[in-house]
């Protein structure tokens, strides 16, 4: 109990205390290293799908359309772990000890409720799915035997995904990364043994990953109950009580729908790109796609390491260290996201390349990425902006932006745009900036119109 209380009070004072700047780049170096490396467990199935022999792209197309079911099993990870870690943080600020291991059980509780109903829907309905999603006849032998294997690892992506958000919201940021790691690395390593050395190809793909998936939850869970952790599972916190779990959810709705409606927006792309581009532009979308979250994911990483901090000192009303926090934030954000703007303009077609080697394909993407990718300059402003709106447990703030993003803007232009275009393809594509650009606007607005503010009063 002791050890307990000293690591409490040690990563406590360190919220409160350490130089802010300082205090960030500790939290969110290993968080933007673990979201890069657990970019792997997909975009390594990818790359080696994309390049074996003879229906290399096919197949690449065809993982493709599994992207919005993965992406679903994901957003309820999200709902649960997103919306329960800033909760527990901001009870450690108040002291409220006990309060935020109750919420770690239910949190637990959950997810593995949520990841049998997963499994046993997208089990039974896989076929029907895929066609909904975009895919061919020809694509669709490279999509379902992928999709089947990968499912029935849905428990250890809920585990890993939502329980290591508690990991680095107690501050054990170097140790949220060696789940990545630990799952990643070992991704990387059995998917060429599994794909070529047995042959599977995209089924190796698929069993490679839940295998790694599974050792990085077998991790997660360790450290959770043994003696290093702050909070704890506790077998009497294994439950469902509504009171816990309603402003959890409350507030994980939002990072559910961002990644959610990730799911729903690949429909909406690959449906309509099927329609006007046929395989050749869904499988473009699925590089653009892979591009868009490794530019994605370190921005995520940076504001990882930014909520523990500003959750905690929200908590405590120590609005100083808040507001620091969030400039920080905001400055490095944008700076990566002009970085990759830079990136995506004056070397498509690198990055199309490391995904496949058919140059059609690659010039296609490096047309499609110049029109895609146009505004993510200013990305770093929204999610600096949303992902502070979270670690301040303003649910609302953050669903509403989530829903103007996507549900409001995206994917409507989807379908209004190739009515003013020619080229119904490029008018697919464009709806990205169009809306990145619209909702950047609005974000940044509320948040100095209303958010500001109230971090301003001491």
């Amino acid at each position: 109990m002791n050890q307990n209380n000293h690591n409490e009070n040690t990563s406590q004072n360190k919220l409160a205390v350490m130089p802010v700047g300082k205090l960030l780049f500790s939290l969110a170096l290993p968080a933007i290293a673990a979201q890069l490396v657990n970019l792997l467990y997909n975009m390594v199935d990818r790359i080696y799908i994309g390049h074996i022999p003879e229906y290399g792209s096919l197949a690449l197309t065809g993982l493709g359309i599994t992207f919005p079911i993965i992406m679903l099993i994901s957003a309820f990870a999200a709902l649960v772990g997103f919306g329960g870690a800033p909760r527990a943080s901001i009870a450690m600020g108040k002291g409220e000890h006990e309060s935020a291991e109750k919420i770690l059980g239910n949190c637990v509780f959950t997810l593995i409720i949520l990841a049998i109903i997963l499994t046993v829907v997208f089990s039974l309905f896989a076929e029907p799915i895929l066609y909904a999603f975009g895919a061919s006849d020809e694509t669709i032998i490279y999509a379902k035997p992928y999709i089947q294997i990968y499912v029935l690892g849905t428990l250890f992506v809920q585990i890993t995904t939502g329980l290591n958000a508690f990991i680095t919201s107690q501050g054990f940021s170097g140790t949220g990364m060696k789940t990545i790691l630990i799952g990643a690395g070992l991704n990387l390593i059995l998917d060429p043994i599994f794909i070529f050395g047995f042959r599977m190809g995209v089924q190796g793909a698929a069993v490679a990953t839940v295998l790694s998936q599974a050792v990085s939850a077998i991790w997660v869970i360790s450290f959770l109950c043994g003696k290093k952790t702050i909070l704890r599972i506790r077998k009497d916190n294994l439950h469902f009580s509504f009171k816990i779990m309603g402003p959890v959810l409350a507030l994980g709705v939002s990072p559910f729908i961002m990644q959610s409606t990730e799911s729903v927006l690949s429909v909406c792309f690959n449906t309509s790109l099927q329609q006007y581009g046929g395989d050749i532009a869904v499988g473009a979308m699925t590089i653009l796609a892979s591009v868009m979250q490794v530019s994605m994911m370190p921005l995520q990483g940076l504001c990882q390491g930014m909520q523990p901090i500003v959750s905690f000192n929200y908590g405590a009303r120590n609005m100083g260290r808040v507001r620091k926090a969030f400039l920080i934030t905001l400055v490095s954000c944008l700076t990566y996201a002009m970085v990759m703007w830079a990136s995506a303009m004056f070397f498509p077609q690198v990055l199309a390349g490391i995904f496949t080697g058919d140059e059609e394909v690659i010039q296609y993407a490096a047309w499609a990425m110049r029109i895609y990718m146009a505004a993510i300059g200013l990305f770093g402003a929204q999610i600096a902006c949303q992902q502070t709106f979270v670690a301040l447990g303003k649910a609302v703030h953050s669903l509403f932006l989530a829903v103007l993003r996507k549900i409001i803007l995206l994917i409507p232009l989807i379908y209004i745009l190739p009515n003013f275009f020619e080229n119904k393809v490029f008018a697919v594509f464009l709806a990205e900036p169009v809306s990145d650009f619209l909702a950047v606007c609005s974000t940044v607005a509320l948040f100095f119109g209303t958010t500001w503010k109230l971090l301003k009063e001491e």
